[in-house]
């Protein structure tokens, strides 16, 4: 009964503004000095970076891919982006400071190396968006695959007037073995978003502008919500989010990596 009663305000709070929002803002007091260096570090890597390529790579589409010690996987993933149906594209890859292994020789294709590891992975994409020019941009993780026209279906949504600021595909889930375990879902619903953990960058393809930019917080797998959780629902406060239920990304449920157990237990 006592605990009950003490975990009582909790439930209000949950109910009111949704876990995931709580867990949010207290991540920004507990880690918010952690974020103030990543910054003065991210700034400081996109403009060596910047001055070593020249010209910023541009098209209508950058994706960004953030790396670290996958050159195998790597590889698979660099390629899923290359033999995608739409051409018009440039691919970054940016590794947290372990260094670069051989990638595809493709003129679309830039490949940089941080300074020094961060293990922050808004920090590693944040300096790939930066480093490119393009009206849209799309994120795909070393582990994970697209299928090839993840770009011109999402492209289908965007482009046409009166289209969406960004779309979310569905996330076809496979289990190390290769087996398939589900099909993730789940229409954009903001409110849903703050109780529930569905939103994957993987996915995620939007218009490029200033709202698109990720969490500089230092998150260790014991921290919720994830990166990509906070840039869409920060994203979707000022521009339109929508599903496409289709999967077109082959995502990976890796043990060995930083992953949402969507389906797990609520707080």
């Amino acid at each position: 009964m006592m605990r009950r009663i003490a975990r009582a305000p909790w439930e209000l709070l949950k109910g009111a503004f949704g876990w995931l929002v709580l867990f949010e803002a207290r991540n920004k007091v507990l880690l918010a000095p952690s974020a103030v260096r990543l910054r003065r570090f991210e700034d400081a890597e996109t403009a060596r970076l910047a001055a070593a390529l020249g010209r910023p790579p541009a098209a209508l589409v950058a994706t960004v891919i953030a790396t670290h010690r996958r050159p195998g996987a790597l590889r698979a993933a660099v390629r899923s982006a290359l033999e995608q149906t739409v051409t018009d594209q440039v691919v970054i890859v940016v590794d947290d400071g372990a260094g670069l292994s051989e990638l595809p020789d493709d003129p679309r294709l830039f490949a940089v190396s941080l300074a020094r590891n961060t293990a922050t992975a808004g920090v590693v994409r944040n300096v790939g968006i930066r480093l490119t020019r393009s009206r849209y941009v799309a994120f795909l993780d070393d582990d994970n695959l697209w299928e090839p026209d993840h770009l011109e279906q999402a492209l289908a949504v965007l482009e046409p007037p009166g289209g969406p600021d960004a779309v979310y595909t569905a996330l076809r889930r496979v289990l190390p073995d290769g087996t398939e375990r589900d099909v993730l879902s789940v229409p954009f619903d903001r409110r849903r978003a703050a109780h529930e953990a569905f939103l994957d960058t993987n996915a995620f393809v939007a218009r490029r502008n200033r709202s698109l930019y990720f969490s500089r917080l230092r998150r260790t797998p014991e921290v919720l919500p994830r990166e990509d959780w906070e840039l869409i629902r920060r994203y979707a406060r000022r521009h339109e989010v929508r599903h496409l239920p289709r999967p077109t990304v082959r995502y990976l449920v890796n043990p060995e990596s930083f992953f949402t157990a969507w389906d797990g237990p609520t707080p």
